[in-house]
C-alpha cells in the first residue's frame, strides 16, 4: 500500500537530486517549498515532510549527496596528485568542470548556498561554513604531507597557501555563477598555479 500523501512514483533517490539541483541553483533561503515538491515531481507536503523531515533537513542531505558526487572529483584530485603542486592542480580543475557542468546550476553549492541568511537560518550558513573550512583543511594536510616528505620548503605556511588556494575555488564558484566561461575560469587556474613556486619560496 502506498504511503498516504505520497505518490505511488515517488522515487526519494531522484526526488532528493532535483531538490539537490533546486536548492544549488537558487541558494537554501531563494528555493521555496512550492518550487521543491514541483522539482520533486509534485509531491504533497505531508508527503515532503514524510520522506525528508523538513526543509532544513533536505538542505543537509542535497548538500552531503553534493558532497560524494560533484565534490568528489575535487577530493579525488587533492589526494592523488604526485605532488602537492599536482594535488592542488587538479583539485582546481574539477572545480572547474564541477562549476560549469552542461544542464547543471554554475558554481558551487557550499559556496553560494547561503552566503548571507536570515537569523533564523544562521545554523545553515554555520553549516556550510563548516564544509568549506573542511576543504581547507584537507588542503592543509596535503600541504603539509609535502612539507614532510621534503617536497615542500621545511619554512612553508601551509595555512596561508591552504587559504589563498580556497580564496581561487570560492572565485572560481562566484565567477561561474556570474556567466565567465570555462576557458576564462581555466585560464585563472592557470594564473593560480604559475604563482606556486614564487608562494611556496616566500610564506
Amino acid at each position: 500500500m502506498a504511503t498516504r500523501g505520497r505518490p505511488r512514483s515517488f522515487d526519494r533517490e531522484n526526488a532528493l537530486l532535483r531538490a539537490m539541483e533546486i536548492f544549488w541553483a537558487h541558494g537554501y533561503e531563494g528555493a521555496t517549498l512550492t518550487d521543491l515538491q514541483k522539482a520533486m515531481g509534485g509531491i504533497t507536503a505531508p508527503s515532503f515532510y514524510a520522506a525528508f523531515g523538513s526543509k532544513e533537513e533536505l538542505f543537509r542531505e542535497a548538500v552531503e549527496l553534493y558532497s560524494r558526487t560533484l565534490g568528489l572529483p575535487m577530493t579525488k584530485g587533492l589526494a592523488e596528485g604526485a605532488t602537492a603542486r599536482a594535488s592542488m592542480e587538479a583539485l582546481l580543475e574539477a572545480a572547474v568542470e564541477s562549476f560549469c557542468r552542461p544542464g547543471k546550476p554554475r558554481g558551487c553549492l557550499l559556496v553560494l548556498g547561503a552566503i548571507n541568511s536570515m537569523p533564523a537560518n544562521k545554523g545553515i550558513q554555520d553549516y556550510l561554513r563548516g564544509l568549506r573550512a573542511r576543504r581547507q583543511k584537507l588542503m592543509q594536510q596535503r600541504l603539509q604531507r609535502g612539507v614532510d616528505e621534503g617536497e615542500l620548503p621545511a619554512g612553508l605556511d601551509p595555512v596561508a597557501v591552504a587559504s589563498f588556494y580556497t580564496t581561487v575555488v570560492d572565485g572560481l564558484a562566484i565567477q561561474a555563477r556570474d556567466g565567465a566561461s570555462r576557458k576564462a575560469l581555466a585560464f585563472a587556474v592557470r594564473c593560480a598555479m604559475a604563482a606556486w613556486d614564487t608562494m611556496v619560496a616566500t610564506t
